[in-house]
């Protein structure tokens, strides 16, 4: 994968955990909020791969 690719699963990953998170916080639901998270962290790694991808070229 790209460095572009990376970045928008990275922004998708981010998103979608960002709302799971919240809809969790809301609902009370502790195993939804806890999967926002770990989406979002996710979201984060996919990120900076996408940036060292581009720094390093794509071949990486």
């Amino acid at each position: 994968m790209g460095e572009l690719t990376d970045k928008l699963k990275a922004a998708g990953n981010k998103t979608a955990g960002a709302v799971k998170d919240t809809v969790g916080k809301v609902t009370d639901n502790e195993h939804l909020e806890a999967e926002g998270k770990a989406q979002k962290a996710k979201g984060s790694v996919q990120d900076v791969t996408g940036t060292v991808k581009g720094k390093l070229g794509n071949d990486i």
